[in-house]
């Protein structure tokens, strides 16, 4: 069993910046990538950014530029820096754990709320 846990949301302005953290714990040997996805009202969840344990990362199109995904091995913790935020990056984000950074694994976070204000 895996247990991802997630902090960092919140609330801030178009333009501004948070950071996001998910740190993992339990059997996690089998572990290849970690990653967030993200789900707004209406919307289908999505990947956002992944990355894997040597440290190739993926993004989604609408965050490159702006998203920065990071590891700390020492601490099975995956970060999210978000900088330049928009009203459209509005959504619960979610931590993932599995093998690939292209689909979703087996194990999620509780979700955290972003909420960004014009």
């Amino acid at each position: 069993q895996v247990q991802l846990v997630e902090s960092g949301g919140g609330l801030v302005q178009a333009g501004g910046s948070l950071r996001l953290s998910c740190a993992a714990s339990g059997t996690i040997f089998s572990i290849n990538a970690m990653g967030w996805y993200r789900q707004a009202p209406g919307k289908q969840r999505e990947l956002v950014a992944s990355i894997t344990k040597g440290g190739t990362t993926n993004y989604a199109d609408s965050v490159k530029g702006r998203f920065t995904i990071s590891r700390d091995n020492a601490k099975n913790t995956v970060y999210l820096q978000m900088n330049s935020l928009k009203p459209e990056d509005t959504a619960v984000y979610f931590c993932n754990a599995g093998w690939s950074i292209v689909v979703a694994g087996n194990y999620w976070g509780q979700g955290t709320q972003v909420t960004v204000s014009s």
